[in-house]
C-alpha cells in the first residue's frame, strides 16, 4: 500500500504535535518546518479538524492542537480520514468503477483483505507510540 503525501505530510505534523500536545501550532510554523506551502497544509489540517483529530483556533495564540491525547488516536483512524476519497484501487468505489473484469475478477477480494489488514496493523499503535523526540 502506498500513501499519498497527503497522509504523508498529515502524519508528519501529527508526529510534531504529539510531541508537545499542550502547545498550539501555527500553520506557518508547520508550513516551515515542513517545507509545505501554506495553502496545502491548510487543506491537511482542514481534513483532521473536520475529523475530530485537531482543533483549530485563530487570531493571537491560535493555531492548532490535538483535540484528543495521542494515546487515544489511532495510527489507522488519520489514514483512514486522511485516505478517505482515494481507494487502494479505482474498482473500490462503485461510482467510478470502469473495470472490464468487475464481476469475473478474483483479485478485489484478495486487495480489500489486503488493505484491510494494513489498516487493523495501524490500529495497534497510537499517534503516541510515534510521536516525534527532542534532537
Amino acid at each position: 500500500m502506498r500513501l499519498t503525501s497527503f497522509t504523508d505530510y498529515g502524519l508528519r505534523m501529527l508526529m510534531r504535535m504529539a510531541a508537545a500536545p499542550e502547545r498550539a501550532y501555527s500553520t506557518a510554523e508547520l508550513a516551515t518546518e515542513f517545507g509545505l506551502s501554506r495553502n496545502h497544509l491548510s487543506k491537511i489540517m482542514q481534513r483532521l479538524s473536520r475529523g475530530g483529530i485537531v482543533e483549530t483556533r485563530r487570531g493571537g495564540g491560535g493555531g492548532a492542537m490535538l483535540a484528543r491525547t495521542p494515546n487515544d488516536i489511532l495510527l489507522g483512524d488519520i489514514v483512514r480520514l486522511l485516505e478517505e476519497d482515494l481507494p487502494l484501487v479505482e474498482c473500490f468505489l462503485p461510482e467510478t468503477n470502469s473495470c472490464a473484469l468487475d464481476g469475473r475478477c478474483r483479485l478485489k477480494a484478495r486487495l480489500r483483505a489486503a488493505e484491510t489488514a494494513f489498516l487493523a496493523d495501524l490500529d495497534r499503535s497510537t499517534l503516541a507510540d510515534i510521536a516525534l523526540t527532542a534532537a
